[in-house]
């Protein structure tokens, strides 16, 4: 009796792994988004899928990778201030004081005037103009004051 209960028990526990299968209902959406479900949905065209004849994914096999930063590429103003700050230390020391200065006024200034290179025209500078001249001197700053 003891071997007829334990074959029994084996067989029906053989063909109950198939009564755990389940149907899945995909489908897409008009937004393009992928829906899941074991319901079928109304008024759409949803594909059957059986769990049994999905495959498990690999969980965890990869390890997570460290992003390695990638420098940016030089900019021209940083290649002459390496040539400079090499070559003529004076001349470095001279861009570096005029970029303090300049970036103090920046700073502390708002109504600033600028003159025209080529026609000697005055015009007054727009806060656009004096956020990217602050951008450039603070730049100079760190290049040329070392």
């Amino acid at each position: 009796m003891g071997i007829f209960r334990l074959v029994t028990s084996l067989a029906v526990l053989a063909f109950s792994c198939s009564l755990y299968s389940a149907t899945i209902y995909t489908w897409v959406d008009k937004a393009g988004v992928v829906h899941y479900s074991q319901q079928p949905p109304k008024d759409v065209d949803a594909k059957k899928i059986f769990t049994e004849d999905m495959e498990p994914a690999k969980i965890g096999t990869s390890t997570p990778q460290r992003k390695t930063e990638q420098k940016p590429e030089e900019s021209e103003l940083a290649k002459s201030a390496k040539i400079i700050n090499e070559k003529d230390k004076q001349q470095a020391n001279d861009i570096c004081e005029s970029a303090k200065h300049s970036l103090n006024v920046l700073k502390t200034h708002t109504d600033l005037s600028q003159q025209n290179k080529e026609t000697g025209d005055t015009s007054k500078l727009t806060e656009e103009q004096r956020q990217a001249a602050i951008a450039e001197n603070t730049e100079r700053v760190k290049l040329f004051c070392k």
